[in-house]
């Protein structure tokens, strides 16, 4: 049995200790992703059932509410133990996943419930996914993060190739509440698995040398409601982070828009649209299993993490001068599903890297902030320059020519914070005693 351990642990990079561990964060990943790859596809149909012209608003809504709703979760991560912070965010999405089950089966036509599920589900993945990216990088200390979060992000994958299958096979059967449903029972089990890593990292990780993530976390984290917004806007390093990610999402609304325009001149039918959007997913994240178990490692360790950061916004620019010559469906659609893969497979866990080596307050109330607020920020302001740009009347290839900026300002700054990143690696390892 032992050996068995051994040659599955060399096989994901991991130490023989770390291997539970870790299987436990893939797992984690696996209940998140395949619940959100469920009802993705519900919240893309949602979309256009408010009308594609509209989305710009709902894009704006959902940017609202997580300002809302990101100093509540600031305040409240400043009042619980940090060991039980994601219990009550996950239980609080559980309760509210119920809440839609019944609306749903109430009035499943609702035009202003379909509003409501695609902000209040913008708001839900972002938040669940930060926080348990929040919980690996409290969890493991940034050169396990190196190793291993390559790893655990192809749990995500694994759950965002089961989610999408399911909804368009299951649809039909149990509806959209039934998906809702079995959504609430993964983030269950997702709590249950975020327990177990939270008393691992207490028996092992207690006591590494020079990780600063070993704070106690029976104590909440300090700071106030809005220390978040102030602690990156004092440090480069931060504010540099919050710059990659608005670029991201600019690259990625300008897409996104495309892409719900397309669909819904193509299939008028909302099913038929949850079974596009269920194949397009299944694609996407199949490609990214496959980057993250097979490359994402090799390429951290062997060119660091600024190619990790880099090289899909260099292939995204290439793309977009692509789209401006050729408008066509099938250029979209590639582009999109390059962009997608190179953000699940590269990009996310790269840049969850930047955080590992950081404070507990980083961690939680920045990361939290700049992947809630900054990123659906991102979104509604680029939501509005794609309808500024339409109302140009240049069609696709101005659009095209933009996104391509876009997509080279964000690389160049990947390559930026991801060489200070492997920098401070670097710097941590000589510091550590062999």
């Amino acid at each position: 049995m032992q050996a068995l351990t051994r040659r599955l642990a060399r096989a994901i990079n991991a130490e023989s200790q770390e291997l539970a561990a870790v299987l436990a964060g893939f797992a984690l990943f696996f209940c998140l992703f395949a619940g959100y790859f469920m009802l993705r596809p519900i919240r893309e149909a949602m979309g256009i059932t408010g009308g594609v012209n509209n989305l710009q608003w709902l894009f704006s809504a959902t940017f609202v509410a997580m300002l809302l709703a990101v100093p509540l979760l600031a305040w409240l991560n400043s009042k619980v133990p940090r060991i039980h912070f994601i219990d009550w965010v996950y239980g609080f999405f559980c309760l509210n996943l119920l809440v839609f089950v019944l609306l749903f089966r109430l009035d499943h036509d609702s035009l202003w419930l379909a509003r409501v599920f695609y902000v209040w589900i913008s708001v839900y993945n972002l938040f669940v996914v930060s926080v348990a990216w929040s919980l690996m990088a409290d969890v493991f200390d940034g050169a396990q993060a190196r190793r291993l979060f390559a790893f655990i992000a192809a749990g995500a994958s694994v759950g965002g190739l089961c989610g999408p299958l399911l909804s368009a096979l299951l649809v039909g059967i149990v509806g959209e509440s039934g998906l809702m449903l079995m959504a609430a029972v993964l983030l269950g089990a997702a709590m249950a698995l975020k327990r177990y890593l939270m008393t691992w990292r207490e028996r092992q990780g207690a006591g590494r040398p020079g990780a600063v993530s070993r704070e106690n976390p029976r104590r909440p984290v300090p700071g106030n409601p809005f220390s978040g917004l102030t602690r990156m806007l004092g440090s480069r390093y931060l504010l540099g982070i919050g710059a990659f990610i608005l670029l991201l999402t600019s690259v990625s609304t300008f897409l996104y828009f495309e892409q719900a325009r397309l669909v819904a001149e193509l299939f008028p039918d909302r099913a038929a649209q949850v079974r596009v959007f269920g194949v397009i997913d299944f694609v996407v994240q199949a490609g990214a299993l496959t980057a993250q178990l097979f490359i994402t490692g090799r390429v951290a360790q062997k060119l660091g993490v600024r190619v990790l950061l880099s090289i899909v916004p260099a292939l995204v620019c290439l793309g977009f001068v692509g789209l401006a010559l050729a408008p066509t469906f099938a250029m979209l659609a590639g582009l999109m599903i390059v962009r997608r893969i190179g953000e699940y497979a590269l990009v996310r866990p790269g840049r969850e890297m930047l955080f590992a080596p950081l404070d507990a307050e980083s961690k939680y109330k920045v990361k939290n902030f700049i992947d809630t607020v900054v990123y659906r920020g991102g979104d509604a302001l680029s939501g509005w320059a794609k309808a500024g740009l339409d109302l140009l009347g240049q069609g696709a290839w101005l659009v095209a020519m933009v996104g391509a900026l876009c997509a080279a300002l964000w690389g160049v700054l990947g390559w930026y914070l991801g060489g200070r990143a492997d920098r401070d690696a670097e710097r941590q390892a000589r510091a550590e005693p062999s």
